[in-house]
């Protein structure tokens, strides 16, 4: 399990609010992207619409979808183009990793927020900074890195909460102000040779497994037989043998073992439809005493193996089951073998060269007052719409060029 539940009392961490900083870092982020993302270019479309509303004086939020870990980074590259530093909304645990970057973080912008609980400092500053129209806030609204940079996750409606908030604050001046949302899709492209790239992650993998070298497959087949092999090995450990059925049944059927028992024990239930939300009613539940630092040992570590329970089951629910079906895109093997080192080692090795490309989507208006009666929040709906479509063409145009 990756180092992202701190078991610690939270502190929020708020951002520096000068230049200095950005402007220094502003020629080390194309060695920064290489060095730690294997990314040679960032290219930015539609910078135009941003740039529109930032000369309206709107405050501006960025919602952009959340695929890899270098996200922020790359968002620096349009952050440079509009000539505007961002305020980043981050995970806490972010914070916790190691001394520069604690120390970097906040002077480039990103703020702390707490999800293993409810956050009124994470939320007042996102309202206020994205009031004062200073600079765009980005918030990554589904809340969690998916891997996936085909699909979407569910969009956490705390990013609506934070827009009508601040649009509220803004109405109100004299005279009153905007808020707009501009979706912002990150497309990732290879542009290297993908089976020389991940053959050798595939044959360490295999040779876990006790494998010979499956070299005489076709790619697509070897990853789906390993695949298979990892999940049937989590279904031994927690059911006693390999279950029958097919890919997304089994894949349900495994989360649900993990995760019924847990939410009966500490949340009464299951209390929420998508994977991101029952992880995190459950986080809530657990870790409270074990930042007090008051339980036994034994308890302790009971909770520990709870917690690698909900993580294990938050990433088997982030593979999608038909992501290799017919023809997959070469980011589509190179990112399911990514995640199979990632969750067997904690960390996936860099592939390069990469290149990042980054849509600007049309600005939304935020209402401060939510329409009643929707079925889910219009503002979420909209801005689903807009990534979803926005990925679809970025890939379409990238390919094409």
């Amino acid at each position: 399990m990756q180092n992202i539940v701190i078991a610690k009392p939270y502190r929020f961490v708020a951002p520096h609010r000068g230049r200095f900083w950005w402007r220094l870092f502003r020629p080390l982020l194309p060695m920064y992207l290489r060095k730690t993302a294997g990314i040679v270019e960032v290219r930015c479309r539609h910078v135009d619409r941003l740039r529109a509303s930032l000369q309206a004086g709107h405050g501006v939020m960025l919602t952009p979808n959340h695929c890899r870990p270098p996200d922020p980074m790359v968002l620096g590259a349009l952050s440079y183009e509009v000539g505007r530093p961002l305020y980043i909304i981050a995970s806490w645990h972010l914070f916790m990793q190691n001394a520069l970057q604690t120390f970097l973080l906040p002077r480039l912008g990103v703020f702390s927020i707490y999800r293993e609980g409810t956050d009124r400092e994470a939320l007042k500053c996102a309202m206020q900074v994205t009031a004062e129209a200073e600079r765009p806030l980005v918030i990554f609204p589904e809340g969690v890195i998916s891997r996936h940079n085909d699909r979407l996750n569910n969009l956490m409606e705390g990013t609506a909460l934070m827009a009508r908030g601040a649009a509220k604050q803004r109405a109100a001046l004299n005279p009153p102000g905007r808020v707009v949302v501009h979706p912002v899709a990150i497309r990732y492209l290879f542009d290297g040779d993908v089976p020389t790239t991940i053959t050798p992650v595939l044959r360490e993998i295999e040779h876990r497994l006790t494998w010979q070298p499956l070299d005489h497959l076709p790619l697509k087949e070897r990853i789906a037989k390993i695949g298979s092999a990892l999940l049937a090995m989590k279904e031994i450990e927690y059911f006693g043998a390999p279950q029958s059925g097919d890919l997304p049944d089994r894949l349900q059927k495994l989360v649900d073992r993990l995760l019924v028992p847990l939410e009966a024990e500490w949340v009464k239930g299951r209390r929420e439809k998508e994977i991101v939300g029952r992880v995190k009613l459950l986080r809530i539940a657990i870790l409270p005493e074990m930042t007090a630092g008051t339980l036994p040992e034994a308890e302790m570590q009971r909770r520990w193996r709870q917690l690698a329970d909900i993580y294990l089951a938050q990433q088997l629910a982030f593979y999608p089951p038909d992501y290799l079906a017919a023809e997959p895109t070469p980011e589509r093997l190179l990112e399911t073998v990514e995640k199979f080192e990632e969750d067997l080692t904690d960390v996936a090795r860099i592939h390069a060269p990469m290149r990042a490309v980054v849509d600007v989507g049309e600005a939304i208006e935020v209402s401060p007052e939510r329409t009643r009666g929707a079925d889910g929040d219009p503002l979420m709906a909209t801005i689903r719409e807009q990534l979803e479509t926005m990925l679809a063409t970025s890939l379409t145009d990238s390919r094409s060029t």
